[in-house]
Parts: C-alpha cells; structure tokens; sequence
C-alpha cells in the first residue's frame, strides 16, 4: 500500500469515528431555568421559537410529530419523549418519517447564578442516510446553532 493510500484509509477511518461522536451545544441566557424550562416543555412556547406542533406534553412516552426541512425539502419529524427530569431534563427521540434510524437530542438545564446554561446533545446522527446532504452533521450543527444561540435565545431573553 503506497502512502497516497495509507493516508486515505487513515482520513476515512478518523471521518467515521468522528461522524459517531454527538453533535453538541452549550448556551447560556439571561433567564431562569424556570423561564427556560416552560420554552423547552409548554406547547404554546414552543410554537413560537421551536416548531409548530399539534400537540406536546413533557411526559414520558408521549409522542409528537412536525415538520421540518431546509430549502423545499421537508421531512416528518417523529419523536417520542425518552427521559424527563422536571427543570433539569429532556430526551426524545428524533426520527423521520419513512426512514428507520434513531437519534436521540437531549436538552440539559444548569443554574448559572442568575442565569441559565443549556446543553443541547443530539446522538445518533450517524445512522442517518450519509449519501443524503440534508442528514450531514454540518446541517444538524447550522440547525441547532440558529435554534439554540438565535431562536431560543431571543425568546427567552427578550420575554
């Protein structure tokens, strides 16, 4: 194996192990846990900076639906509520519809003296179709930046 080779095969083995790791954020905002934590889990709140959904109630194994995309692509959005720590915790799980791969994105709560740090993990990216553009990780990464540092952090900070 010549070295062109070599280092192909070793870019190709550090792309998948680094495509396996989750896709995590940190933010903090001028506002209570309690503030924040009614923005992540009451229906009403969520319309207004994360998506338009039916319905949603932070108990565990209830399931929601939405949809969303970038562009004119649009996918279904199935999740189903994983894990609840009420003020601290929410897991769901995150699929689509017509596609069998899971992930999970969790959103973690921390007191930071008046205000609130937020960490946002989303797992499970890598079992999406990679041969599709709209599951890169980057596109999870752009999405998640504007909802948690711009979506997010105008309705918490500016309610």
């Amino acid at each position: 194996m010549n070295l062109t080779n070599k280092k192909t095969e070793i870019n190709k083995k550090i792309e998948k192990k680094m495509s396996s790791i989750p896709f995590v954020i940190e933010r903090t905002y001028k506002a209570s846990i309690e503030k924040v934590w009614r923005a992540l889990t009451d229906k009403d709140q969520l319309k207004q900076w994360y998506f338009d959904l039916a319905d949603f109630r932070p108990e565990l194994g209830f399931e929601f639906r939405f949809e969303g995309g970038k562009d004119s692509r649009s996918y279904v959005h199935v999740c189903k509520i994983t894990e609840v720590i009420a003020g601290k915790k929410i897991s769901y799980s995150w699929t689509y519809e017509g596609y069998e791969r899971y992930s999970v994105v969790t959103f973690e709560l921390f007191y930071e003296g008046s205000a609130t740090r937020l960490k946002l993990t989303h797992d499970g990216l890598a079992t999406f179709p990679q041969n599709n553009p709209d599951f890169a990780k980057e596109n999870f990464a752009e999405g998640w930046t504007y909802i948690t540092g711009t979506s997010l952090a105008n309705f918490v900070d500016n309610a």
